[in-house]
């Protein structure tokens, strides 16, 4: 059972499983309903596998893997800033730069984010992250301020917090 969206933008066919157990596909709206239907019975085991994590991991210890209200998302938002704010203190003046806004969001898929002029977001369910993913995160969008893409000078920026930053990736990209 998966949700379909066909979109004229799309390229390619693709299959997101939310923490709720929920599939999505995503396809071209040229591309016909037995090649979706084919695409997601050839991916089938993939699919299962990922409901399968999910749904044993303990989403009592990890208040990631459920969804949040609005409520929520209004009580934590407070203690997320204040967080944000002290780490950005402290990066800002090892890597001597200055950012603008600071805004903290409900995001589905983004940790944070950097405008052109300074602007930083970030996901208020950082503070439900390990500290070391959450000063990660922090510094990888502070980074972003000197050099707005992923190239090998902004990793050059970001190793010298984290050289291990591709570790943290792979632990960020699990959550």
């Amino acid at each position: 059972k998966y949700n379909l969206r066909k979109n004229w933008r799309s390229k390619n066919m693709k299959i997101t499983i939310r923490c709720d157990g929920n599939c999505f596909v995503s396809a071209p709206r040229w591309i016909s309903n037995s090649s979706i239907e084919r695409f997601v019975f050839e991916k089938s085991k993939w699919i299962i596998e990922k409901i399968e994590a999910f749904q044993k991991s303990e989403t009592g210890k990890n208040k990631l893997l459920h969804k949040h209200s609005k409520i929520e998302y209004k009580q934590n938002k407070k203690q997320a800033l204040v967080l944000i704010k002290e780490k950005l203190e402290n990066f800002s003046a090892f890597y001597n730069l200055s950012y603008g806004r600071i805004s903290i969001r409900n995001q589905r898929t983004r940790w944070g984010s950097c405008s052109k002029k300074g602007n930083l977001n970030f996901n208020y369910k950082i503070i439900f992250l390990p500290e070391k993913l959450a000063d990660y995160i922090v510094v990888h969008e502070l980074c972003h301020i000197q050099e707005l893409n992923h190239s090998k000078k902004f990793w050059d920026l970001v190793s010298k917090t984290f050289p291990d930053y591709r570790e943290i990736v792979r632990e960020l990209r699990k959550i």
